[in-house]
């Protein structure tokens, strides 16, 4: 190996409910040459820890999450009683991963929170692909936004069936604006005050080496240090449920670009009406079936009971929550990006063809 070949990364991640763990590594830009595993985890017996490093030299920098985790666990059979605390194999190798692909933390970025104003769902889902679009441009740096809103609406997921996932007769009855969003994900029921809904808009180094299930559970770690802060128990059910001791709080759904820019948008129940809810959208028993209830009321248990607190109280602290975290600055949608949106309703989201896009 010569000099300039020769590159060093360095990587640290926070184990979701766990401990920290830190790579150090060399590479000749094709294989690992050299690593260097730390934290402050707990592992036993010790003399497993010096065989966690050997076992990745060697390895391809492009090997996956799956093929480093296999090494590490081949080289760990040597200890039938090992106790891992803290961390997995699986930890260190998105370490590893995190650290070749030189991904950022939160902290690297200049955030902006936006809060408000009230709009209609309509300009609300239209908003996530234009800030989407000005991260991606360079325009926007990394956002945090809440939306608002006082209309009611059901938000369909982007390869959601109309037919199979809304009831007409609901919509009619109670004057529901059905609107289609760019991400997948399932149906959200939204009337004004009842949820608590945020958008984020981040570069694809900020989840770079992380696959799809850890992205959400990591883009989302402040959401769950608020939910505590006011008393929830919560956790992240993979792939993209927010549940609680005390039932599912929400869901969240994300979109990526060809650049790997994403949005990472959530819906909390805060006040919903479970009765309306099951008017308004089919929700069909293979899915209540797999959650292992009875009854699709059953499956949302709302923040305004678990905290007694108003939707307010808790967005403040969720932006208090993030803001000490990654610092943030509060800032507003520009006029050019409202006008965009605007012009995306025109052409896309208020049309019949994009809403019964799948029929």
């Amino acid at each position: 190996m010569t000099d300039d070949t020769r590159e060093v990364f360095h990587g640290e991640h926070k184990v979701n409910g766990g401990k920290l763990v830190v790579a150090d590594i060399e590479t000749d830009g094709r294989t690992i040459t050299g690593v260097k595993i730390s934290g402050d985890f707990f592992l036993e017996p010790e003399e497993a820890f010096f065989d966690l490093a050997p076992a990745l030299v060697g390895a391809s920098v492009r090997d996956s999450g799956q093929e480093l985790t296999r090494r590490l666990d081949h080289a760990l059979g040597a200890y039938p009683d090992l106790e891992m605390h803290g961390f997995s194999t699986a930890d260190v190798a998105t370490v590893v991963r995190r650290a070749l692909t030189r991904a950022t933390n939160f902290t690297d970025y200049d955030w902006r929170i936006i809060r408000g104003p009230v709009l209609p769902t309509k300009v609300n889902v239209a908003l996530d692909e234009v800030l989407l679009q000005s991260v991606q441009d360079g325009t926007r740096t990394p956002t945090l936004r809440f939306w608002e809103w006082n209309d009611k609406a059901t938000v369909i997921g982007s390869f959601q069936s109309y037919m199979n996932e809304i009831r007409p007769e609901g919509v009619e009855k109670y004057g529901i604006d059905v609107v289609r969003r760019i991400s997948g994900g399932g149906a959200m029921f939204m009337e004004g005050g009842n949820c608590i809904t945020y958008s984020m808009f981040v570069p694809e180094s900020l989840v770079a080496g992380l696959d799809y299930a850890e992205s959400y559970a990591y883009l989302d770690k402040w959401v769950i240090a608020a939910l505590a802060e006011q008393g929830v128990d919560a956790w992240y059910q993979p792939i993209n449920d927010i549940t609680s001791t005390g039932g599912k709080i929400g869901g969240a759904a994300q979109k990526r670009l060809t650049s790997g820019t994403v949005l990472h948008h959530a819906t909390m129940s805060y006040d919903i009406d479970a009765d309306k809810m099951v008017e308004v959208l089919r929700i069909g028993q293979a899915k209540i079936s797999d959650k292992g209830i009875s009854s699709a009321k059953k499956r949302v248990d709302p923040l305004r009971r678990q905290t007694g607190s108003t939707r307010e109280e808790i967005i403040d602290t969720m932006v208090k929550v993030f803001t000490e975290r990654y610092g943030a600055t509060p800032d507003t949608y520009t006029d050019e990006e409202m006008a965009r949106a605007e012009e995306l309703v025109r052409t896309k989201f208020g049309t019949y063809e994009w809403t019964h896009r799948v029929p």
